[in-house]
């Protein structure tokens, strides 16, 4: 995990400023639509509207699943995966980072013995007691049954029922435990929180993110894609490699502005007053959170921003 001084520094802080009313342990408000599923082909589902997107593979004998959606909608997303499965086990479960909206079928899961597989960036996240201070927002662990029970700390492969699977590290990137699971027999792309369209990323700076690690990130994706490609991300419809060429473009061209802005000695309010983001806006919305994130998740990277520096 990075960033622990920080991260010690925050949790020694919580009790305080809870004490003060100021802190509050918040959940996203529940999803209400219907979940929508389509067949990818090939044995794959996409699953969306429970929080975040979840990609199902089935099996001869079981089921794979790349994320779990809000705990809210869990109890839906398994019945309808067991639904449009057979019936079959769900037998390996991916958490593509330790957000909510990814982790919410973990304890069903995990109860029911299934190999919950992470970063072990991840599961060191899901089992601590931190605060997310941009979002005002106080995480406490998980149980040890809803834990990730497989993890590693590369990339790598995984055999399930003769199909390949792929998983990749994508180090400080939206946090500091990012994977993205790949069928390649499918030609796609489970890339969570890494991608983002049709808004501006999250780059959780809290558990690791930056905007270099993001540029990096979307380079390796795109490195290891073609045309072809679809790429489902955390949020929002299946992609392609024309979004992720815009995305990096979105990342080096902030990662240099926040540079310049650090050399310059600028203020996050006059770095803000710039519009730096004014020719994605139209297309991504509202920068605020983005710029706030970016600014202040870069501030631990100075040496690795560049020759601007």
């Amino acid at each position: 995990m990075t960033r622990l001084l920080k991260r010690r520094e925050v949790l020694s802080a919580a009790p305080a400023i809870a004490a003060a009313g100021c802190l509050r342990r918040v959940a996203f408000a529940a999803p209400t639509e219907p979940l929508q599923v389509r067949d990818l082909g090939m044995g794959l589902l996409l699953i969306a509207g429970a929080g975040a997107n979840v990609v199902a593979l089935g099996g001869s004998s079981g089921t794979l699943l790349v994320d779990g959606g809000e705990a809210t909608r869990s109890a839906d997303v398994l019945k309808l995966v067991a639904e449009r499965t057979g019936g079959r086990r769900v037998e390996v479960l991916f958490n593509t980072n330790w957000r909510d909206e990814h982790v919410g079928s973990n304890a069903a899961l995990g109860a029911a013995g299934a190999k919950i597989m992470a970063h072990e960036n991840t599961k060191l996240w899901l089992g601590a007691d931190f605060v997310v201070e941009w979002e005002d927002r106080v995480h406490r662990p998980l149980p040890a049954e809803a834990l990730p029970n497989t993890t590693f700390y590369t990339s790598g492969t995984l055999d399930f029922g003769g199909r390949r699977v792929d998983y990749s590290y994508l180090p400080r990137a939206h946090t500091d435990g990012d994977v993205a699971v790949t069928f390649p027999d499918a030609n796609v792309v489970a890339a969570s929180g890494v991608v983002a369209v049709g808004s501006y990323p999250i780059i959780d700076y809290v558990t690791g993110g930056w905007i270099g690690g993001l540029e990096a990130a979307t380079k390796t994706l795109l490195a290891s894609t073609d045309k072809a490609t679809r790429i489902v991300p955390a949020q929002g419809p299946i992609c392609g490699r024309a979004d992720l060429e815009a995305q990096l473009a979105l990342c080096t061209t902030m990662r240099e502005r926040v540079a310049e802005a650090y050399r310059k000695g600028m203020s996050f309010k006059a770095f803000a007053a710039t519009e730096p983001t004014k020719e994605f806006d139209a297309q991504r919305g509202d920068p605020q959170q983005f710029l706030k994130l970016l600014y202040k998740g870069a501030f631990a990277h100075v040496r690795e921003l560049g020759s601007i520096i």
